[in-house]
């Protein structure tokens, strides 16, 4: 970022140009048409590359374009997807999230963050602009609430959850649907038991159902593919 607001993380809504629906929003409309563009003139709707340079050129417009990682704070940890700072009030998690997931275009990604804010609000997303990780990738950068957990949630607590929230387990509890949305990847240290003893989804992989996610998921996640070659 420029002038002063390198010292400091912003909050949502200070990038100079992002629009009355927020940077999520506004992010995803830029990305979406990027995909009219290309499905108009090419017949398909494989345009992630072309996305994501157009998203950095906006995002630099905006104000909205991080330079320096060093203010995000420390590093924290590397996922499949997602480089991991813990910010400096220790208060934060800021990911930067290398869209992994979203296949051939962005679309997945946006709606799996609005429809984790909404079914995990307690751990909600919070974006506030794009930059590189460490691989040169260009990034979404998310903030989220660092959530003090004395343990990881077991498979029944998550099971037990996920049936509260109105999902059902499919494929022996490979993954859960709504009918609406299938979750995957609810494990491991994506989901844990809070100091005050609520279960949090901190990361999970989210698709609408119907859209051929579970395929989409097995072909990205490095769970299956290191399991093909053992």
């Amino acid at each position: 970022m420029d002038g002063d607001n390198s010292e400091r993380i912003p909050q949502e809504g200070e990038c100079r140009k992002v629009g009355e629906y927020g940077l999520l929003e506004s992010a995803s409309a830029v990305a979406q048409r990027v995909l009219e563009e290309i499905e108009a003139l090419a017949g398909t709707t494989a345009c992630k590359s072309v996305q994501l340079v157009r998203l950095k050129k906006w995002a630099q417009e905006q104000g909205c374009w991080f330079e320096d990682r060093d203010l995000f704070g420390d590093f924290f940890d590397r996922g499949s997807e997602n480089e991991t700072y813990l910010s400096t009030n220790g208060n934060e998690i800021i990911k930067l999230n290398d869209f992994r997931y979203s296949d051939d275009n962005l679309s997945s990604f946006f709606e799996r963050i609005k429809a984790h804010n909404k079914y995990f609000p307690d751990c909600a997303y919070r974006m506030i602009g794009f930059g590189e990780n460490s691989d040169g990738k260009i990034c979404a950068v998310l903030v989220q609430r660092f959530v003090h957990s004395v343990r990881l949630a077991t498979k029944q607590e998550v099971h037990d959850e996920f049936i509260r929230l109105g999902f059902r387990p499919e494929d022996n509890g490979e993954y859960y649907t709504n009918g609406q949305h299938d979750i995957f990847d609810a494990v491991d240290g994506n989901v844990l038991i809070g100091d005050d003893g609520y279960v949090y989804f901190i990361d999970t992989i989210i698709y609408p159902s119907d859209t051929g996610g579970y395929d989409i998921y097995r072909s990205l996640s490095p769970h299956y593919s290191n399991s093909s070659q053992t």
